[in-house]
């Protein structure tokens, strides 16, 4: 009997111990199933040859880029716990005259990301609104309705050197420790079966020759131009008009805190400060054909043409730095409407290398950052980037999420670039928006609400523009409706509708006003 229970004690312990080893084995099996290409995918190291060795799935993601968007896109994901490989073409300061006015609703974002301490020791400087002028003189204080934030927030606009910002969230992503920043130029994007699987770039140490990365995604944030956005979508870039930048020092904005726009068909200006001694003013030349700063018939412009509509406290200011040659830059302006879907699975664009619109209202920067906080969000559910349904559908609901407020800074930018342009019923119009904010209240703040990016809602932007509607033709049929006004108000109506339609239809009637219908009811992951 002893040695019955010997045996049956020694059988049962066989059998529990192969039980175990089975159940390792199933195991095994299927975490390599689920995750048969994580260790496929990586950075690539070099070999003497300049082919590439896999290094065991050491990067969830490639950044192409590290402007304001890539880098911090970068932080953001890497403080995720995200292993991120940035390629930035170079790591030097950008010496730029775009992307110096954070709107307040890009500083709530930024904000979010938790990158607000990268304003600091730059200069940086406060804008709680605006100074709109008409080409009379006369003008009105737009201010951003800041009154439900907290006042130990700071919330505001904020205006700097574009370079010093980059350049402070530059420093910030090489102290995260799951971040590679390297400065490399990427020549195309690695492709198999339709899907991007990471990229080919050159550095420097690489003496002409090609490496290579991979990552299972793969985001493209190398701004306006983009040699990768044409690999990865169809938009086309329009190239409107040119700003003509200046750097105006020892003088003072009009109104304390309060950048200054100026809404004239001749020479439209916006104007504010990037420093304590700088002030930034950029002219926007409607037609392409801009004078030549080489021959100095630019100089000869500002100085005629520009300078008597500079308020009376900054013309000075104005004309020393007009006269210089040296202080004079242009710009060629460009848009383009963001694609509504994804183009390639594994990749990703982002910043203004996806969107572009007018920068009259200095909403770039705003969008970018919305995106961000867009995609972090929803690639937080994921708890890697292997499974490639899984983040095929997160970025294509990004495309949705992210329209209610990129949409409506795309158009309150894209309309107000279109009222300056030289024409008799644009001046109309323009003089009835004018008047519109006038009015104050609810009209003046929902207004000054969408161009600080505080309003995402497509819905209040329509209802302003049928109210703007109602009143301009109100305005041009008191205090009798003759059938010259009924005329009058018909071409009106004709010419607003010509220059919204479009914009709204590049921006997607469906995606704007009503995305619901565009989510899936339930994804799996």
């Amino acid at each position: 009997m002893v040695m019955f229970h010997e045996y049956l004690f020694s059988t049962l312990i066989t059998l529990f111990f192969g039980l175990f080893l089975l159940y390792n084995l199933i195991r095994k099996t299927i975490i390599m199933k689920s995750n048969k290409t994580s260790n496929n995918l990586g950075v690539a190291i070099k070999k003497h040859d300049n082919e590439c060795l896999d290094d065991e799935g050491k990067t969830d993601v490639i950044i192409v880029g590290a402007g304001v968007a890539g880098a911090a896109l970068a932080c953001t994901l890497a403080k995720d716990g995200r292993r991120v490989h940035v390629i930035e073409r170079d790591l030097s300061e950008p010496d730029r005259m775009v992307g110096e006015l954070l709107q307040p609703g890009g500083y709530l974002k930024l904000l979010d990301l938790g990158l607000q301490d990268c304003l600091k020791d730059i200069d940086a400087q406060r804008v709680v609104g605006q100074t709109l002028y008409n080409e009379e003189g006369k003008h009105i204080m737009l201010s951003y309705p800041l009154e439900k934030f907290h006042a130990d927030a700071g919330v505001s606009a904020r205006c700097f050197h574009n370079g010093r910002f980059i350049q402070k969230m530059r420093q910030k992503l090489v102290t995260l420790p799951n971040v590679r920043l390297e400065q490399g130029t990427v020549t195309s994007l690695i492709e198999e079966r339709g899907s991007v699987k990471g990229v080919n770039y050159k550095t420097k140490d690489s003496g002409g020759g090609q490496l290579t990365a991979y990552a299972p995604l793969t985001i493209v944030c190398d701004g306006c131009f983009s040699n990768l956005r044409r690999s990865l979508c169809n938009s086309k870039v329009d190239v409107s008009s040119s700003f003509v930048g200046l750097i105006l020092k020892d003088c003072h904005l009009p109104h304390e805190n309060h950048s200054v726009l100026i809404m004239s068909d001749t020479s439209p200006m916006s104007i504010y400060p990037i420093s304590s001694t700088e002030i930034r003013c950029m002219i926007l030349i409607p037609d392409q054909t801009a004078p030549s700063i080489a021959n100095g018939d630019m100089v000869n412009y500002l100085k005629t043409v520009v300078a008597p509509q500079v308020p009376g406290e900054m013309r000075d200011a104005f004309l020393a730095a007009a006269g210089d040659k040296e202080n004079i830059r242009r710009m060629q302006l460009r848009s383009m409407p963001a694609e509504n879907s994804q183009t390639k699975p594994g990749c990703l664009l982002i910043g203004d290398a996806f969107n572009m619109r007018h920068p009259i209202t200095g909403g770039g920067m705003t969008v970018a950052l919305s995106d961000i906080v867009v995609l972090r969000d929803l690639l937080r559910t994921l708890p890697d980037f292997n499974d490639a349904n899984a983040v095929s559908s997160s970025l294509q609901r990004f495309y949705t999420l992210r329209k209610p407020l990129a949409s409506t800074i795309n158009i309150v930018a894209d309309v107000l670039y279109q009222l300056v342009l030289s024409d008799p019923a644009r001046k109309e119009i323009r003089e009835a928006c004018y008047g519109y904010i006038s009015l104050g209240g609810i009209f003046k703040n929902g207004l000054a609400a969408m161009v600080a990016g505080l309003n995402p809602r497509p819905l209040s932007l329509a209802f302003h523009f049928i109210a703007l509607g109602l009143y301009a033709a109100a305005r041009s049929l008191f205090p009798f409706p003759s059938p010259m006004a009924v005329w009058r108000v018909a071409k009106l109506l004709f010419v607003a509708v010509g220059m919204i339609l479009p914009i709204i239809k590049a921006e997607g009637i469906r995606q704007m006003f009503f995305p619901a219908t565009l989510l899936p009811h339930h994804t799996t992951y």
